[in-house]
């Protein structure tokens, strides 16, 4: 698939830490699996603000902007935290798929009783966007943003 930009863009579903960016924002964690990096919490927090805005800046879509991301992540774990980074497994890109919305998607929605969305609904969304649905709808995540981000990402379902 061919890599798309992605602004650095911040949902509303994540206003309650932005300003400080505290918690590792969706535009990241979708840098992070692209680069093959695992950042974990601990290790955001040692980051600098002006770090974080960088890594939500920075772009990382092409196959240079992905090596340069990944190196610079490399650079700051080591700098900061005095260790390598982790580096992240094979990845599950669920958002990637344009024939069916995934089946943990239907799932979060069902917990959260959201009306499951459309294959239309799906392809309305872009990549962050399809990105920040499926993470949110995987276990281990604190779902409560799930229903969140339906309602940002379709306001008109309300």
């Amino acid at each position: 698939m061919t890599p798309t930009a992605i602004a650095p863009v911040f949902f509303a579903f994540e206003n309650d830490f932005v300003d400080t960016l505290r918690c590792i924002p969706m535009v990241v964690r979708y840098k992070l699996d692209t680069c093959g990096i695992k950042l974990k919490l601990p290790e955001w927090v040692k980051l600098t603000v002006d770090d974080k805005a960088r890594l939500a800046e920075q772009p990382c879509y092409t196959p240079a902007e992905i090596a340069a991301y990944r190196q610079d992540l490399v650079d700051l774990v080591a700098r900061r935290c005095h260790h390598p980074v982790s580096e992240l497994g094979p990845v599950d890109a669920a958002w990637e798929r344009l024939d069916a919305v995934p089946d943990e998607i239907h799932g979060k929605a069902l917990e959260w009783e959201c009306r499951p969305l459309t294959l239309a609904e799906w392809l309305q969304l872009d990549v962050l966007q399809r990105f920040a649905l499926v993470k949110l709808s995987r276990s281990g995540h604190e779902g409560k943003n799930f229903p969140k981000a339906i309602r940002e990402f379709f306001p008109e379902r309300m």
